[in-house]
């Protein structure tokens, strides 16, 4: 059964504006100097020798404490002249630049399963992984993290938990990277091969094969599929409660995680998650009833 998934429409804001480096800057000025000559009346003594050398150390003096003068003052300027904030809680930004929002780092995934299995796609490309500012993002954390949210979904409604599957995971991997690496996002290849067919070519133990596929970016606002808001991706987390929310967002996909869409149900399933250099994850979830 052949299922697709529209493709999320990627916004990224364009911004014209440009940030200022800003300094605080800081001034002090001292009292004014009045440099007023002596003036002696014309019936005054004349000035000796020792009154003249005298006059001079006095003016040197004067000199040395008005210099003293003027660095307290440049000193005292400086330090006084930074703001304090009292209460950062209560400013959403200073400036054009934001408070730091970034979320939290994921927590620790649960372990889906076998990660290396008898048999894999030969076309399997293995981990993959995203470095943000936040944390390193790894395919496999992704898949891990998947798998719990699709059985806890499954679980809200009375369904049970589908066992992991390491083969079926690889073919999905396959096909995740396949996509990426010739630019395409469907579930029948360039090739003309279906889910059926590319699971057919590595093993043949399920009688029934389903495929759910999303497409999204990590480390750069996406607009949320179904959900009308614009996330940024950061986290393996993250990254992997928007997927599924994709799923549940639509309702092929939705039904094929419920099991609403025929008479038999999943009994296994695996996940595979591609992590391209430039942000871009693919991800296909197969589904398979065991003979």
């Amino acid at each position: 059964m052949d299922r697709r998934d529209e493709q999320p429409s990627e916004w990224e804001p364009s911004s014209d504006s440009s940030s200022a480096d800003t300094r605080p800057t800081t001034s002090a000025t001292g009292p004014p100097h009045s440099d007023t000559p002596s003036a002696t009346s014309p019936n005054a003594p004349p000035h000796s020798d020792e009154s003249n050398g005298g006059s001079i150390l006095g003016t040197l003096a004067r000199l040395f404490v008005t210099a003293l003068l003027i660095t307290a003052l440049l000193t005292g300027g400086a330090i006084l002249a930074p703001v304090v904030i009292d209460d950062l809680d209560s400013i959403d930004s200073i400036g054009d630049l934001p408070l730091d929002d970034r979320p939290a780092p994921s927590s620790e995934p649960p372990p889906a399963g076998e990660r290396n299995p008898a048999v894999t796609d030969p076309d399997d490309p293995g981990p993959s992984s995203y470095d943000t500012d936040v944390e390193t993002i790894t395919s496999d954390d992704v898949e891990d993290f998947v798998h719990a949210e699709v059985n806890e979904r499954r679980a809200d409604h009375g369904i049970g938990p589908l066992e992991w599957d390491g083969t079926v995971a690889s073919v999905s991997r396959a096909h995740s990277v396949d996509m990426n690496e010739r630019d395409y996002f469907a579930h029948t290849n360039p090739d003309g091969e279906g889910p059926y067919d590319r699971f057919s070519e590595v093993d043949n133990y399920c009688r029934a094969y389903g495929e759910n596929i999303a497409m999204t970016w990590v480390d750069r606002p996406v607009e949320s599929s179904g959900q009308d808001e614009v996330v940024e991706y950061q986290t393996a987390e993250g990254l992997a409660t928007g997927l599924v929310n994709q799923w549940m967002n639509s309702t092929e996909h939705r039904e094929a995680i419920l099991e609403e869409h025929s008479d038999f149900g999943w009994d296994r399933g695996g996940v595979g998650v591609y992590i391209a250099e430039d942000g871009a994850v693919y991800a296909s979830h197969n589904f398979c009833l065991e003979w």
